[in-house]
């Protein structure tokens, strides 16, 4: 039973997550994994305890 752990920063919509999880489900059953044998998981990680070139995200310029 594949799991897939998604880690992003907080901040999309719950349209945007359920877009994703759709996706991810499509291009496992597009190689013959069956939608009910597919785990998703998100992690919602706020830029403040994300870590990034020695910084916190929240304080590096897009």
């Amino acid at each position: 039973m594949p799991v897939v752990i998604i880690e992003m920063w907080a901040g999309r919509t719950e349209e945007q997550k359920e877009k994703l999880i759709k996706g991810i489900t499509k291009a496992f059953e597009d190689i013959g994994i069956k939608a009910e044998h597919l785990n998703i998981i998100i992690h919602d990680i706020p830029k403040t305890n994300w870590g990034m070139r020695g910084e916190q995200a929240s304080k590096i310029s897009p």
